[in-house]
């Protein structure tokens, strides 16, 4: 019988060297030398990648790392300097403990991450940037969630691999990468095969990226502004150098998981996806977004350009983003898209623009 990842999942059990594969049977199949059976699924290009620097034990030396960053904080580019393991808080609100609004198995994300099981979401509460339009700001401004362990953490992950997810999906996490790295070994010691997603709004210094190489198999940032006065007029943080920052962690995010590759049934399996949301009056740089991906990272590359743009929060305030995107706004979007030679655009964004399209042909 050709084994599959759910069968890899119930047959494998990391902690104490127990299980039918153990660390040497982990290490086979790391090394290509998995048991041959006829359409097996379980191999390199379905493992995730952080189970590789476990086997080398380079992932403890990376959690270490991580940790000592929270003494001086410096996981995003704010750099606010607080000792969060001794109790300070920075700009974020963050402890030293990760907190947790919800988890569950998410259908509304891009289908490479959706699949048929729903790509496995942890939404974080809190945020290193906090957008004026925020549409989940309840978490992210407000910081409603609950505090857990690391231990309670990796629970969470094999929980949603148990549900069937496809991936782990981290909404927000650059504030609690250390607590992240953690619970991902701890969760690998009890059998977490799935791919990590990091699901982050961009705002990410390239060093502390570096540090996620080997670790994230799926990087899912959103690149909000291509300029720096429009970035720090709509976000909180007032993050004038958002767009130099967004820009030079997703070329190292590229240079880390390259463009996406799936498996036999359009299941993200590693790679680069990238999130841009259409905003009312140009106010995003859409234009300059496309150009930007096309010369710097590669035609290939997933690109999701969203229609979704709602007044949350306090957008209502902004005169520039206080009303929805038009019809016209998003098709020019997707019609710069496709002028500048991107290969790889999201299947739903392409959809509702093909719509968008035949209604204004209707009128």
């Amino acid at each position: 019988m050709a084994m599959n990842r759910r069968g890899f999942i119930k047959n494998t059990t990391l902690a104490g060297g127990a299980g039918l594969l153990g660390l040497s049977g982990l290490t086979l199949m790391l090394n290509g030398c998995a048991p041959k059976e006829e359409e097996q699924d379980v191999g390199l290009e379905n493992f995730p990648a952080y189970a590789r620097l476990e086997e080398k034990g380079e992932l403890t030396k990376r959690i270490e790392q991580a940790y000592a960053v929270m003494e001086a904080c410096s996981l995003c580019p704010r750099q606010c300097g607080v000792n969060r393991r001794k109790g300070e808080i920075g700009f974020c609100q963050s402890p030293e403990k990760a907190m947790v609004f919800s988890y569950n198995p998410h259908y509304g994300e891009e289908r490479p991450l959706v699949g048929s099981n729903g790509s496995g979401t942890i939404f974080f509460s809190n945020c290193n940037l906090r957008c004026v339009f925020c549409q989940n700001y309840p978490i992210a401004h407000e910081g409603k969630g609950h505090e857990i362990s690391d231990e309670k953490l990796a629970e969470i992950m094999l929980n949603l691999q148990d549900r069937g997810c496809h991936n782990i999906n981290l909404v927000t996490p650059t504030h609690v990468m250390p607590n992240i790295l953690n619970a991902t070994r701890l969760a690998l010691q009890k059998g977490l095969t799935l791919p990590l997603c990091y699901n982050t709004s961009g705002y990410e210094s390239v060093e502390k990226i570096s540090l996620l190489d080997g670790i994230i198999d799926i990087y899912l940032p959103d690149l909000k502004f291509m300029e720096g006065e429009e970035a720090e007029r709509y976000n909180e943080a007032e993050a004038f150098d958002y767009p130099e920052m967004a820009q030079e962690a997703i070329i190292e995010m590229h240079r880390q998981a390259g463009d996406l590759s799936t498996d036999k049934h359009g299941v993200a399996l590693r790679g680069l996806m990238v999130r841009h949301l259409v905003m009312p009056n140009r106010v995003a740089g859409t234009r300059e977004f496309v150009k930007w991906v096309a010369g710097n990272l590669s035609p290939d590359t997933y690109v999701n350009i969203m229609a979704q743009y709602r007044v949350e929060h306090k957008a209502f305030e902004y005169e520039h983003i206080n009303r929805a995107i038009t019809p016209e706004e998003f098709i020019e979007a997707i019609e710069w898209a496709k002028e500048e030679g991107l290969t790889n655009l999201d299947g739903r964004s392409l959809e509702q623009y093909e719509r968008l399209r035949h209604q204004l042909n209707q009128r």
